[in-house]
């Protein structure tokens, strides 16, 4: 396992759609246990692959204490409405806050290849569309409530 460098807002690979993952292979486990290792490295709640450079749609988090790794995610259900702040590791310190359902069910499958379907609720929920959006180069700065804040303060989306 490795501690890969997080892509940062203004690199464009951030901005590109991730391609899906067809090879369930060493090289797919590697990515999953590197991205693990980074994120706790860095404090983090989710990373996605674009976020360590790499355009493939993967994804692993840690909510409540569980750690998940989704491949291949897409949202399939989502209910209510929830309004939270969020942040990021690749925009740096800005934190804004961005609504989201408050409910949602991802389909995915594991690093083997199996599908499988998810259900979270509050931040589970945040931090799965959170890390989907990466997958199709949006990052929460673009939905923020606060986005004005941000780009008062020098940042571009």
């Amino acid at each position: 396992m490795a501690i890969r460098n997080v892509v940062k807002i203004g690199e464009e690979n951030l901005r590109k759609k991730s391609k899906p993952v067809k090879d369930f292979d060493v090289g797919l486990w590697e990515l999953l246990d590197d991205m693990k290792e980074t994120m706790f490295h860095c404090d983090g709640m989710g990373l996605a692959a674009p976020q360590v450079g790499v355009l493939r749609r993967v994804v692993v988090m840690e909510v409540n204490n569980a750690f998940y790794e989704l491949v291949n995610p897409e949202i399939i259900k989502t209910k209510g409405k929830d309004v939270e702040e969020e942040g990021c590791l690749s925009v740096g310190k800005f934190r804004g806050r961005v609504e989201r359902p408050m409910t949602v069910t991802v389909k995915a499958q594991d690093r083997f290849g199996y599908e499988f379907t998810l259900t979270g609720e509050k931040w589970l929920a945040r931090c799965i569309c959170h890390e989907v959006d990466h997958l199709d180069g949006v990052l929460f700065v673009d939905k923020s409530i606060d986005k004005d804040k941000y780009i008062k303060n020098g940042g571009k989306i």
